[in-house]
């Protein structure tokens, strides 16, 4: 929707994707321009192994800390070493084994617990006890057989306990002979040979309930060394690393590496300002053409050209730097130049002042003349060399460049910044920049604006040229579209100048915008030539899908024939997503008939049912004021072309129309145009329209062959009518006016 103030391209909402910009652009120079910076920082290398005798005190030239690997693997490895070995011991496996030893006592005590039931006789009994259990001592035989029943129960029982517990406690395998030869000490109400005894019938029982896990182990080992926090040595400002005479050891070797004393070591100081002043001059670059240029920060060609001429002018500033007269000779002013021609004064203006700033940081001497001499210099010729589009431009901004750095360092010399001799010295360096600078312009921003994409003036009055192959085409193939373009050419232009847009890139757009039709010459009026209009034998939906191939093949030709692309996205958006109303209209009309037409109700619900979607262009909507000039100059000019008269409130009236029908369509929702853009527009059209179509003297030779001619015609018809009149006339001309 229009407005009476210019709304900005793009919405200023700061998104994801623009810090993915924001990031990979700022690194990226920032990085450049440092490293530029930091050419003339001599390295200085410490050569020393472990080992080695230091010849001299080895200090830390900076606070740092820093984690010690070496330190902290070596309290890893103590911690690991520390842990004792890890057996898969576990209560659940206890209790298991202690039941199943335990089920293997009750058997091997079963022939005696059998021996001492009170049906078996004394004699029995004893032979019985003789026999059973083998592997006993004879003691123990002894004692057990002068056992009463009661005293095989209570060391029946006992033994039992001592099993089951010891079995239930960790044993380990290296523990059981251990374990199992002081099984006596832990019977208790037993006396010293039921102890023995008791012992004897569990001891083979005992088995190892633990056994070493090298897996556990290694396990215990990593846990032990993985709590072990890291080892963070601090360094203060010229604290020893190693002192004179001392062998390097590992550790000493560490920090030396941690502070790059092995390594090419720059001076940090200097190394963190350039760093600082590549991060201001970045920070301070983005964020201008962030706030003023948003258009700009989405094109990734237009700021790599930005970004390659201030790296390459700082790079040529910087080998100069130090040497007498030669940054005096650095055409920088060619920098402003060609951004003022490819991209505008605004860009150009912006970087060449942080190109002075540049000029004046990297020569430590005439700072501020240098600054001085490349702003100002840079300035006359951004101010004179406009859009470039003449050899004389240049020429005209290099003298402009010349003189005013002669000025500046006329003014340096009278301030007694130089003597005589140097005031002339430098005067012949800003000739010879300023010579450098308008060569070094026209000799690259042809190459430049080709390989970044960008449109120059010369490529545009190149494409102007009517002998361009495909204007070529246009003229021979489709003469009606090859003149409604040139006409749709001049009102644009006009237009373009009413209202501050680019004349030159409108004009041009103009004149390929309809290059789609040479697909498909006859299917618009304007190229039939009196002939039968096909749009008549056809239904309104193929004539609408006919009209709006035309855009889609305009693109293909485009392309084919190497146009630019910026010129190449005129082409779709000079239709927008307008209606075709004429075949919209015509099939609402087809529909409806059936019904008695739309004024009947039945009609009316029929020609509702025509899908306008269908007859619409596909868009997109114009982009740029540009575009919207020529979406408006095409449908003004095939207007006004179809006028019985041509007087000025006819031209008026059509002209505000057509205009008004966009406006209320949202055909310039997505560009830049204002109200007050709109009223310059109509008179600029209405202006030009009238010097187009005005009005010539009636000679009287013409009116007679007027009169001739018609005579003709009107013998012809009747001829033709009495011949044919069987056949029945042909159908109304009617059909639309497809060039618009």
């Amino acid at each position: 929707m229009l407005s009476s103030r210019r709304r900005p391209d793009i919405a200023s909402t700061f998104t994801r994707r623009d810090v993915a910009r924001l990031t990979i652009r700022a690194g990226l120079l920032v990085a450049a321009l440092t490293a530029i910076f930091a050419l003339d920082l001599l390295p200085q290398r410490l050569d020393i192994q472990v080992g080695d005798v230091a010849s001299a005190d080895i200090v830390a030239p900076r606070a740092a800390s820093y984690v010690s690997d070496i330190q902290t693997k070596d309290e890893k490895d103590k911690a690991s070493a520390a842990v004792a070995p890890v057996y898969d011991y576990g209560a659940e496996k206890a209790i298991g084994i202690a039941k199943v030893q335990l089920a293997a006592f009750e058997r091997r005590v079963a022939p005696v617990d059998e021996a001492f039931d009170e049906t078996v006789k004394d004699a029995a009994r004893k032979a019985v006890l003789q026999n059973a259990i083998p592997g006993l001592s004879e003691a123990a035989r002894s004692t057990l057989m002068a056992l009463t029943k009661d005293r095989w129960t209570a060391i029946r029982a006992e033994a039992s306990r001592v099993l089951d517990a010891t079995e239930r406690d960790e044993l380990r395998d290296t523990d059981v002979q251990i374990v199992a030869s002081d099984l006596s000490t832990k019977m208790a109400l037993l006396d010293d040979k039921e102890r023995s005894l008791a012992a004897e019938l569990i001891e083979p029982l005992v088995v190892a309930n633990s056994s070493f896990s090298q897996e556990l182990t290694d396990q215990a080992k990593a846990k032990a060394a993985e709590a072990v926090p890291n080892v963070v040595v601090n360094y203060a400002q010229n604290e020893t690393i190693v002192r004179r005479g001392q062998k390097i050891t590992d550790v000493d070797l560490e920090a030396i590496d941690e502070f790059g004393l092995r390594e090419a070591r720059p001076d940090v100081a200097r190394l963190g300002g350039w760093l600082v002043l590549s991060t201001l001059v970045v920070a301070i670059l983005l964020a201008w053409v962030w706030r003023f240029r948003q258009e700009l920060w989405h094109r990734t060609n237009g700021m790599i050209l930005i970004g390659l001429i201030v790296v390459g002018t700082a790079l040529l500033m910087k080998l100069t730097a130090g040497r007498p007269g030669l940054p005096f000779i650095v055409p920088s002013a060619a920098a402003g130049m060609l951004l003022a021609i490819l991209l505008d004064s605004g860009v150009a203006t912006m970087v060449l002042g942080l190109i002075a700033v540049i000029a004046g940081a990297v020569n430590p001497n005439n700072q501020l003349e240098l600054v001085t001499y490349t702003l100002f210099g840079g300035m006359a010729g951004i101010i004179a060399i406009r859009r470039g589009d003449r050899l004389q431009v240049f020429l005209r901004a290099g003298l402009a460049v010349a003189i005013v750095d002669v000025l500046v360092v006329a003014m340096f010399g009278f301030l007694g910044s130089h003597d005589a001799r140097g005031v002339i010295e430098l005067m012949g360096a800003s000739l010879l920049a300023a010579a450098g600078s308008a060569v070094a312009a026209v000799g690259t921003f042809a190459v430049l604006g080709s390989v970044f994409g960008i449109l120059t003036v010369f490529q545009l009055l190149e494409l102007a040229n009517p002998s361009q192959p495909l204007l070529r085409r246009l003229l021979v193939e489709t003469p009606g579209t090859y003149h409604h373009s040139l006409m749709v050419g001049n009102l644009a232009e006009r237009a373009a100048e009413a209202i501050g847009a680019d004349p030159l890139l409108t004009r041009v757009a103009a004149y390929y915008h309809d290059i789609g039709k040479l697909a498909n010459p006859l299917a618009f009026i304007e190229n039939q030539s009196g002939g039968e209009n096909i749009h008549d034998e056809l239904d309104p939906e193929t004539s609408a899908q006919i009209l709006k191939a035309h855009t889609a093949d305009g693109i293909d030709i485009a392309y084919k024939g190497r146009l630019p692309k910026s010129l190449i996205a005129f082409i779709p958006q000079h239709h927008g997503t307008a209606p075709m109303s004429y075949f919209y209209a015509r099939a609402r009309g087809l529909a409806a008939e059936p019904y008695g037409g739309p004024q009947t109700a039945e009609g009316a619900r029929a020609a509702a049912t025509v899908d306008g979607r269908k007859f619409r262009h596909a868009g997109p909507k114009p982009q740029s004021r540009e575009a919207a000039l020529i979406m408006l100059a095409d449908g003004v000019e095939a207007s006004v072309r179809s006028l019985a008269s041509r007087d000025e409130p006819a031209i008026r009236a059509m002209v505000a129309r057509i205009i008004d029908e966009r406006m209320s369509d949202g055909q310039f929702d997505e560009c830049d145009l204002t109200l007050r853009d709109i009223e310059k527009i109509k008179e600029a059209f209405v202006q030009q329209l009238l010097g187009m179509y005005h009005q010539r003297i009636a000679y009287p030779q013409n009116k007679v062959v007027e009169l001739e001619s018609r005579r003709a015609a009107e013998g012809g018809a009747a001829a033709g009518s009495a011949a044919g009149g069987a056949v029945g006339g042909g159908a109304a001309g009617g059909g639309p006016t497809a060039g618009a």
